[in-house]
């Protein structure tokens, strides 16, 4: 089973915190489409033998696609590959483009699963991020989603500067309000070259706190875990029967196809990624190469990438995975190397699966790292 992601570089404005690519001129999204289309067939052939269980619209915000592009996208990807029956599409979609009439539109199209960006139903934090919506739409279009569609994921982000705890559990609390059946939540993070890192640079934005960020992050898990949420994914959380399957495969392994400029493609063996510049993608597509580099992983490479996605899910880390594939150097190296965490009771193994604790998990990352294998 695989996935397909494909990346709508396009936004309408650029939010304060973002890396990703995207450009907030729509001037080539004609183009843009017509390319995507056309990558998706001419690397058809790359998931050979496998079956598409996920369609993935990330960005950028491909909810400034109208449905007569999503449905183009969409059937491509039914002309190139078998899909499953009952395939998870998903669309990522901002507040602001979530009006009554394109939500109803949407729901008349093959997407089954919203994934919105909330990020805050606080006025100065969307303001602090250069959020596109205000707070009431993001409410309004909660309100109307959540009659058209079951399946939607919510994304919020904690640690924001001047967000109190007692805010931060509001905006949880609304959330859960809506009937929300999943949540993803990430700490504000300052990544270079950001205006987000320029403006705290310049002292017009007070710096993120980690303590702060951790204390949030805690409140989070118990709010979720009480409201009968799986915290499957240091960042996830779900009730039964909505854990994102697109997520969920990157995590466990699968192999996925990365279509549009920037994204990201695995086949097991060899990660790729296609160009991030609109217009170099654009050019290639057209002359019918594909502007990717490619990157054959090492059985090193392979094992520290599954201790550091196994850390982050509740699925852990197969110590018998990791002899048997892998091999005694990386089982004796994992072993000893995990001792400290295990006796700060950060780590925990639990039916010879290595996993973190409720006390380690927002540590996962840091710990993962320093789990890795350097040398082959």
């Amino acid at each position: 089973m695989s996935g397909i992601y494909i990346h709508i570089p396009f936004c309408k404005q650029a939010c304060f915190y973002c890396d990703f690519h995207f450009s907030t001129s729509l001037k080539k999204k004609e183009d843009m489409i017509s390319c995507l289309v056309k990558e998706i067939e001419i690397r058809k052939d790359e998931l050979q033998n496998t079956i598409i269980e996920t369609i993935y619209f990330g960005g950028g915000t491909p909810s400034v696609l109208n449905t007569e592009e999503i449905n183009l996208l969409i059937n491509t990807v039914y002309k190139n590959h078998t899909v499953v029956k009952k395939p998870e599409i998903t669309l990522e979609a901002n507040p602001d483009d979530l009006s009554e009439e394109k939500i109803i539109e949407l729901s008349k199209t093959p997407i089954n699963r919203l994934s919105i960006g909330i990020q805050s139903f606080f006025e100065k934090d969307l303001k602090l991020m250069n959020r596109a919506h205000n707070s009431s739409e993001a409410k309004k279009c909660l309100q109307i989603a959540t009659q058209h569609f079951n399946n939607i994921s919510v994304d919020l982000i904690y640690g924001i500067p001047d967000c109190t705890n007692d805010e931060w559990r509001t905006n949880i609390q609304t959330a859960l309000g809506f009937g929300i059946n999943h949540i993803s939540s990430y700490a504000l993070t300052v990544e270079p070259k950001t205006a987000l890192a320029s403006l705290i640079k310049k002292g017009e934005i007070k710096n993120v706190d980690d303590k702060k960020a951790q204390e949030q992050f805690y409140i989070l898990v118990k709010k979720l875990t009480k409201a009968n949420f799986v915290h499957y994914e240091l960042s996830n959380f779900g009730k039964e029967g909505f854990f994102s399957q697109n997520n969920t495969g990157y995590w466990l392994g699968k192999s996925y196809l990365g279509i549009g400029p920037s994204a990201h493609s695995f086949n097991g063996v060899q990660r790729s990624w296609n160009v991030r510049n609109n217009s170099k993608y654009i050019k290639a597509i057209l002359e019918k190469t594909l502007p990717i580099e490619r990157e054959i992983l090492t059985k090193t490479d392979t094992y520290n990438e599954y201790i550091m996605t196994g850390l982050r899910t509740i699925w852990g880390v197969s110590l018998d995975k990791v002899r048997n594939d892998f091999g005694m150097q990386y089982i004796n190296h994992l072993e000893e190397e995990s001792k400290k965490y295990i006796t700060q009771k950060l780590l925990i193994i639990e039916n010879n699966i290595l996993k973190t604790t409720q006390k380690g998990t927002f540590l996962s990352d840091g710990i993962a790292s320093d789990l890795f294998m350097l040398n082959e």
